[in-house]
């Protein structure tokens, strides 16, 4: 008996297009930021369990492992924030024609490193 149901489409023959890439790296990106978010907010209440704690979180931060984890929070943020008004204008209706989704989801991925390393530098001015 042969079975006439079609193949629902796999890795050897499904084409990845930019926008499945921007759409699933926006969820990854979305779970990853509440972590954060988390974390900040227990970096933050730790300054009620003394200046030890905070200064052992202070001091992690400070190291190049910290800093490469800040630089991968900060790009998850931006490119979330980039993704974010893609997604706005895609409810208000425009940008759903095949070349405007290419180019969008280009100035997403593309975009969100200058945003990261921008975003960076001023916060090292800053702090």
């Amino acid at each position: 008996m042969e079975n006439k149901n079609p193949i629902s489409p796999h890795i050897q023959i499904y084409n990845w297009h930019i926008s499945s890439l921007v759409s699933i790296s926006h969820r990854i990106t979305g779970i990853i930021n509440f972590f954060t978010i988390t974390l900040i907010g227990i970096w933050i209440a730790s300054l009620l369990l003394g200046e030890q704690s905070y200064q052992n979180i202070n001091l992690f931060l400070s190291s190049f492992l910290g800093k490469f984890f800040c630089l991968g929070i900060i790009w998850s943020f931006s490119f979330q924030m980039l993704s974010e008004i893609r997604h706005l204008f895609m409810d208000l209706g425009y940008g759903f024609e095949q070349k405007t989704t290419k180019i969008t989801g280009l100035i997403v991925l593309i975009g969100s490193f200058p945003l990261t390393v921008i975003i960076f530098i001023i916060g090292r001015v800053l702090i």
